[in-house]
């Protein structure tokens, strides 16, 4: 029953997290841009379906994880043995969305306005 608990404890510490901040930076990009506009498209695309195709396996995983563990709790059965597989599938793949897009852009600090400009 510890096992199960630890599952639920960390899809909703990690997993969920992640995938809000995923879905928030989603279309956000850093780093360089090609000056051919369909080339830029074709780039924003792509990253877009990859990044979607990552948050809805971890939604999947967290899912599949979530009803197995808490269902195992509540009836008192043992867990099927591919649920902690994909419990640290999910983990890690929230761990790259927290890494990657999922994180907070830091803005870049404001420089102190001088007094000669006053």
């Amino acid at each position: 029953m510890a096992v199960e608990l630890f599952m639920v404890a960390g899809v909703l510490a990690v997993a969920l997290p992640a995938l809000w901040l995923g879905l928030r930076g989603l279309t956000r990009r850093s780093g360089h841009y090609s000056s051919d506009v369909t080339a830029d498209r074709v780039s924003l695309a792509l990253l877009v379906a990859v990044r979607s195709l990552t948050l809805l396996l971890v939604l999947a995983l967290s899912a599949v994880v979530l009803v197995s563990a808490v269902g195992a709790v509540v009836r008192d059965l043992e867990l099927p043995s591919l649920v902690p597989v994909f419990f640290v599938l999910d983990l890690l793949l929230a761990a790259l969305v927290l890494l990657t897009f999922g994180r907070r852009v830091r803005r870049r600090p404001r420089r102190p306005a001088t007094p000669a400009a006053r």
